[in-house]
């Protein structure tokens, strides 16, 4: 549609308080006002709302944007009615009489921006509302859960293709800060986008410091917990990979002293609103979390993000360490790396989708006549969420459809091998994710520069070799500094003591325990995780120089 631009930037100014737009963010504006569909890769603090915030104000019809979580909807709600901008949501804590009167003001036309949870649009009677008025743009939050969480928790999300459909197609935005291309691809695919323009500003945040600190055990990891928290004087997070280590991290930094909040899905909503408002507000320096917190949470002066566990994949990492430095000043992002951990991740990897015999017994009981999801799950003895996903993995293999009468079958197999073929994509999804915990474990495990790491990772190549912002940067700094200096004293050399031959990540084999690497380096004993022999300490004069690179079993 025809704009003005020069009005575009005096709302943004009066409305926003934008003076200039950041880097990417008029290319989206200009797509998305020229109807065009458009996957915006923008890094966590710079501006992906404004790009279908701005638009809104302009649009004939409302805005609907598709986004995760409550509380973030919550929190774009509350800043936009401050903007002056009439804002509506469609979430499960609304009452009925709640739902009721947002339905009608929607039916009236009088939104401008609409916020859902995708489940809402698998709902008929949500969907007849916001097709009866229109929608100008779909837009879809924190676009990375499509791929991330649409095979199996949230299996909504690829239902969204469906609920485009029948809201007539209107033009898409969709924008996250971590996309892989086959990520990016996955989004495009999901949403159906027509020839969509791709805008990314790239993923390097020079203001965050990159480092991890490589630990044998969890005494080691408390210990080094606790140094770093004992010299930050801001904000952070800690993230922890189950709840159950949550509520253990918690007790201890109480206990020792530290003003510390926590936070995974287990807690009651309303002490989760609680304790996020009140870390929002400064009142706790630290919050230890599942990933359940963090996404949309805009609190500009997080310096430092703590993992206290690795995640299962590197854009998992960088989407979570992002929340640290939104306000450009110096922020840390540090890892506690442990080997072992890597059992939590393949823990949850083995459950992520469903195996070929569950999903073979939920195909078998449905029918060429349309079935409710309800009663499938109930033949099928499984939960409705755990049907749902399985629908979503046979309707996206071309296997089942669904309709508002329920879902019925598409095709009969011979046999159970031509079944299996139809469900080869989610067996190369499995492969593909296990390939993805191996590449953040490299991450941990590397000596090369952390930036150039997550950049090629990305898809995207840094013209320098060294962004001197990490730790192992900063560690081949040290090293290139001449080993001997003279100093002429009178008629005397004072000669500096030589560093250890071994330092922190070299490659080396031992006699008896194998190949490994070099964990920590304390004068001539060498801590070292050794691939077939676990993590131990010895002497350095006891190992050499790995005869070729290692690769872990």
């Amino acid at each position: 549609m025809p704009y003005n631009k020069e009005e575009l930037k005096r709302e943004a100014r009066e409305r926003f308080g934008v003076t200039e737009f950041r880097p990417g963010q008029a290319e989206i504006l200009n797509a998305v006002m020229s109807g065009r569909d458009t996957l915006g890769l923008l890094p966590t603090g710079a501006g992906k709302s404004l790009c279908y915030q701005l638009p809104s104000l302009f649009l004939p019809k409302p805005t609907l944007v598709v986004s995760p979580l409550i509380s973030l909807m919550q929190d774009q709600q509350e800043k936009l009615e401050e903007a002056d901008v009439e804002v509506a949501r469609l979430d499960s804590t609304l009452t009925a009489s709640e739902t009721r009167e947002t339905v009608e003001e929607i039916s009236q036309g009088e939104q401008t921006i609409i916020y859902v949870t995708p489940e809402r649009l698998e709902n008929p009677k949500y969907l007849e509302v916001l097709a009866s008025h229109g929608v100008s743009l779909f837009v879809v939050d924190e676009a990375h859960c499509i791929s991330q969480w649409g095979h199996d928790f949230r299996p909504s999300y690829l239902a969204l293709r469906d609920a485009l459909r029948q809201l007539g197609r209107p033009p898409i935005l969709a924008v996250t800060a971590t996309a892989t291309p086959d990520v990016a691809n996955d989004i495009v695919t999901h949403l159906g986008m027509d020839n969509p323009l791709i805008v990314s500003t790239g993923v390097d945040r020079a203001n965050l410091f990159w480092e991890v600190r490589r630990t044998v055990n969890s005494t080691e990891k408390a210990q080094q917990l606790s140094e770093i928290l004992r010299s930050e004087t801001g904000s952070g997070i800690i993230y922890v990979a189950t709840v159950k280590l949550a509520d253990e991290l918690y007790e201890t930094l109480k206990t020792n002293g530290f003003n510390v909040a926590r936070y995974h899905g287990k807690m009651p909503t309303k002490e989760r609103e609680e304790t996020q408002r009140a870390f929002m507000d400064g009142e706790y320096q630290v919050i230890v979390a599942t990933n359940a917190f963090g996404l949309g949470v805009d609190k500009e002066d997080i310096r430092f993000v703590i993992h206290y566990n690795f995640t299962n994949s590197l854009e998992s990492y960088y989407q979570e360490a992002g929340r640290a430095g939104r306000d450009g000043n110096r922020a840390r992002a540090i890892l506690l790396y442990r080997l072992e951990d890597r059992r939590i991740q393949a823990y949850f990897l083995g459950g992520k989708y469903p195996k070929r015999e569950e999903s073979l017994k939920f195909y078998r009981l449905v029918g060429a006549d349309p079935a409710p999801l309800k009663t499938l799950a109930a033949a099928a003895g499984t939960g409705e969420r755990r049907a749902r996903v399985l629908v979503a993995q046979l309707e996206s293999a071309g296997i089942v459809s669904r309709s508002r009468r329920g879902i019925h079958k598409l095709r009969d197999f011979a046999s159970t091998d031509d079944f299996d073929s139809y469900l080869a994509a989610y067996e190369e999804r499995h492969m593909s994710d296990r390939k993805k915990l191996r590449t953040m474990m490299d991450y941990a495990e590397g000596t090369m520069c952390r930036t150039i790491f997550i950049s090629r990772y990305f898809n995207e190549e840094l013209t320098s070799d060294c962004c001197e912002h990490c730790d192992n940067c900063r560690d081949r700094a040290a090293r290139r500094l001449p080993q001997v200096r003279r100093a002429e004293v009178g008629a005397k050399s004072v000669r500096e003591p030589e560093r250890s031959q071994w330092h922190e990540g070299d490659e080396v084999a031992h006699r008896q325990f194998g190949k490994g690497k070099v964990e920590k380096v304390e004068g001539e004993n060498l801590t070292v995780a050794f691939w077939d022999g676990g993590t131990r300490r010895v002497r350095s004069s006891y190992v050499k120089p790995a005869p070729s690179p290692v690769t872990p079993r």
